[in-house]
């Protein structure tokens, strides 16, 4: 007899023992568990198809919304990165031609950046890409399933930003 192998994650590890865990707590674990599933194919396409990185995809899509750009600042904290992490990014998206960077007239030391044409043509392509793996990877969710899970996942959002309350930021 052969057994099929399963792969380990968090809440295959927690199902092994479901007593020793809450239902709040394997929960977490299924949303971890389908998150990291979703990213790591969505970073495995990009790569094979667009021989780009989630990072670079995400900064694209940011500027895609604000076709008179943002500040480098403003990115970081879109992007939930440092400033570190944003400027090495831009550094080599201007360089390929798929950024621009600018001052503003009255504050030379505020940097802007936006997509060029090439920056916009590349994002376009990889959105549509994306939207259609997303489908893809949705594809055995029927219309009542999402908007369920819409719903619900709406709920637990509340349920967080009330029990951060008085947290911080």
């Amino acid at each position: 007899m052969t057994r099929k192998a399963v792969p380990l994650d968090s809440e295959t590890k927690a199902l092994e023992s479901p007593e020793d865990h809450k239902d709040e707590l394997r929960l977490w674990l299924r949303l971890l568990t389908c998150t990291n599933l979703i990213d790591r194919e969505i970073r495995k396409r990009l790569s094979e198809e667009f021989s780009t990185t989630l990072p670079r995809f995400d900064l694209f899509a940011q500027l895609e919304r604000a076709p008179d750009g943002m500040t480098l600042s403003d990115l970081s904290k879109r992007m939930m990165v440092t400033n570190g992490n944003v400027t090495g990014l831009v550094e080599r998206l201007v360089e390929s031609g798929h950024l621009e960077r600018f001052s503003l007239s009255n504050d030379r030391r505020v940097q802007i950046v936006r997509l060029t044409a090439k920056g916009r043509g590349s994002f376009s392509r990889m959105a549509k890409a994306h939207e259609n793996w997303v489908a893809e990877l949705f594809a055995q969710l029927s219309a009542r399933d999402i908007k369920d899970l819409l719903r619900t996942l709406s709920r637990l959002k509340e349920s967080v930003r009330a029990a951060r309350k008085g947290s911080g930021p």
